[in-house]
């Protein structure tokens, strides 16, 4: 323990070090977040333009008046006023403040330099005109979340926790006189070892009536956008909240008007207090020390645990070693037999039956035992042998991933061929984006990690599997989500079930669904990694945007990839996206999302990226994509040349099912 000791004390020692110069030196520049200008114009050298000048001259020369909050009219008394304010943190420095504040007025008049209405955040200010008078009114809209994606563990101790001080959070900065600071914040201890940080900000113009308002729409919110996250915030034009696990802002002045700086003694820096060093860094230390010595102990039981059973698992980041997953799985343990699955279904009954499409219908099940089930009843003309077919499904039993659907067995009789999937009540990705009723139900968290781990199953079945899978039919209906909205990709070992004699480049049928085909395998029947790439691609353009390839209709373009490149292709991505997400999304992750979707559906193979590029390109900040070009076209079904189809149908019920994954045989790291 001697040598853990010492670790424990320089990890303590270097933490430390690092936190007290994080908090004594000079507070980097304004942190840029977002803006919002209206599409509503203002001509060159108008007298508009001229009170607009004149007001953000204004606002920028009281923010080194030592003010927090203020707000004027430039041109009362001409035809076209404009009315604007600028609010700083509360807990923020007058230096911070101004430096803030003449950040927000160059950057809006930059990125807002025709329109009427704009509206600027940073994490220390926020600036805002209008053509209208704002003051004393609550305005919700525009708004925007953040949130920290990092999770949480005892989320409902959590919620209601989180739910109870930012409410308390509120109260204290809504009663604040009208014109004083309406700000307020609240540490929380969470476990000896945790602290919830909570800070709330109205503009000092609201009513108390107002901000309470404003605020408890705001903390209605944070369910909505960050339920599970260790941080969190919900921003509106008249007030915002904002959560996290550290502290953000300076606690010193938290509750207290920021002090004057005295130009002869101001250094740059900031000072903190002993006692405060003493409360946040005494708490982390103890708890890397728990941590380290867990850690300890749990190295020593799993060596002797290994040392006893002779286990000889062996596991990279995304590869679970097949042999040994292969002495786990046999035919014998997969396959059940037709009567039990008879009788499970109530004899394939229609009140049992929960989805219907190409490759067969799905019944509802449960066992002798009270387990629940799915059983997906496949066609009977596959000419398939018995003998290929239980290799296909042991093949696909093996696979383990949390981005994929497992199968837990199968039922062989005659030219029935049935498999068997772990049963739970949730609905597949196409219920909820084709519905404009549920849309609203997936926030851009949501999308994003859809996406991502849609990316994730893809990639392991291209090249991590060792089998390499190409899923051939990769679609909204084929992603099932459980009860996180953690996507499962399901059908992935349906095409070789149906279909094994084909070679790696060419099929003899094609097996997949309009709208969702690559152009070289539709027309010619190749297929590659790059076809499911493809799909992908169309696949993550209809999550950001809501609408559905096979069936768009709009003026000037006949489907959704050629509609998306005109809106790309014109420098206005961000028009596309779905209406419901009502600017609650990351503008770099959106803009990467519709980047990533049109590469994925280039006409050549090779201009589409790999799926581990698109794996590495959403988890990263940094990775450069290189210029789309005018994406493939979209076949619709009117050519009667085109060879045999073998299709799902676009008007199937997707079924309900979900899979249940050993986490323990999964080694994989998570992207976000």
């Amino acid at each position: 323990m001697t040598s853990l000791n010492s670790m424990t004390l320089l990890f303590i020692s270097m933490l430390s070090l690092s936190f007290l110069s994080r908090t004594t030196t000079h507070a980097a520049d304004p942190v840029h977040l977002k803006e919002v200008c209206a599409n509503t114009t203002f001509s060159p050298n108008s007298i508009y333009q001229s009170n607009l000048n004149s007001l953000l001259s204004s606002l920028s020369s009281n923010a080194t008046q030592n003010l927090e909050f203020y707000n004027t009219t430039s041109g009362q008394n001409t035809p076209n006023p404009v009315y604007g304010l600028f609010l700083c943190r509360g807990d923020v420095t007058p230096q911070l403040c101004q430096e803030c504040v003449a950040a927000a007025v160059k950057e809006v008049t930059k990125k807002c330099s025709r329109e009427k209405v704009a509206v600027i955040w940073y994490d220390e200010c926020m600036l805002r005109y209008s053509n209208r008078s704002f003051f004393s009114t609550v305005d919700e809209k525009p708004r925007f979340a953040l949130l920290n994606t990092q999770n949480i563990t005892e989320q409902d101790k959590f919620n209601k926790l989180l739910a109870k001080s930012m409410n308390e959070t509120a109260a204290q900065a809504s009663n604040a006189p009208i014109g004083a600071k309406k700000y307020g914040t609240k540490e929380v201890s969470i476990s000896a070892f945790q602290t919830l940080y909570n800070l709330v900000q109205c503009t000092a113009d609201l009513s108390r009536n107002d901000c309470s308002t404003c605020l408890q729409a705001a903390i209605k919110l944070l369910p909505w956008c960050c339920s599970g996250k260790q941080g969190g915030r919900v921003i509106f034009p008249s007030c915002s909240v904002r959560y996290e696990l550290y502290p953000f802002y300076r606690m010193e002045n938290a509750t207290l008007p920021p002090a004057p700086i005295h130009p002869s003694s101001h250094t740059g820096k900031k000072k903190i207090s002993t006692a405060t060093i003493i409360v946040i860094v005494v708490p982390i230390a103890a708890l890397v020390l728990v941590i380290l010595s867990f850690c300890f102990l749990k190295m020593r039981a799993r060596k002797k645990s290994n040392a006893i059973k002779g286990e000889s698992f062996k596991k990279s980041d995304q590869i679970l070693n097949y042999q040994a997953a292969s002495e786990l799985t046999t035919v014998d343990t997969l396959q059940y037999d037709f009567g039990t699955i008879e009788a499970a279904t109530n004899k394939f009954s229609d009140d049992n039956k929960i989805g219907e499409g190409g490759f067969g219908k799905v019944y509802k099940g449960t066992l002798p035992s009270g387990q629940v089930i799915a059983v997906k009843r496949l066609g009977k003309s596959s000419g398939q042998g018995v003998k290929q077919f239980k290799n296909e499904v042991e093949l696909q039993a093996k696979l383990q991933h949390k981005n994929l659907a497992g199968v837990l067995g199968f039922c062989l009789e005659g030219e029935e061929k049935i498999l068997i999937y772990e049963f739970v009540p949730n609905r597949s990705l196409d219920n909820f984006i084709y519905d404009s009723k549920k849309q609203g139900q997936l926030d851009w968290a949501t999308r994003y990690k859809i996406i991502s781990g849609i990316a994730r199953g893809i990639q392991y079945l291209h090249k991590d599997s060792q089998l390499r899978i190409i899923h051939r039919d990769l679609k909204a209906s084929s992603i099932l989500l459980d009860a996180d909205m953690n996507p499962k990709i399901s059908d992935f070992g349906i095409a070789r079930i149906l279909e094994v004699d084909q070679t790696q480049k060419n099929a003899s049928r094609i097996v997949g669904t309009y709208g969702y085909m690559s152009p070289e395998y539709a027309m010619q029947g190749e297929y590659s990694e790059k076809s499911d790439v493809y799909s992908f691609g169309v696949l993550v353009l209809e999550i950001i945007t809501g609408k559905k390839n096979s069936d768009f209709e709009s003026e000037g373009a006949e489907d959704l990839l050629s509609y998306l490149w005109i809106h790309w292709r014109d420098g206005r991505p961000l028009e596309l996206l779905d209406p419901t997400l009502e600017g609650f999304y990351l503008i770099d992750e959106a803009i990467k999302c519709i980047h990533v979707g049109l590469l994925c559906v280039q006409k050549d193979p090779a201009d589409r990226p790999t799926m581990a590029s698109i794996v590495l390109t959403l988890s990263s900040h940094s990775v450069s994509l290189p210029t789309p070009l005018q994406p493939a076209f979209f076949l619709r079904n009117t050519d009667q040349n085109l060879p045999q189809m073998y299709m799902e149908s676009d008007q199937s019920t997707s079924m309900s099912i979900s899979w249940s994954i050993n986490d323990e045989s999964v080694t994989e790291p998570h992207a976000r």
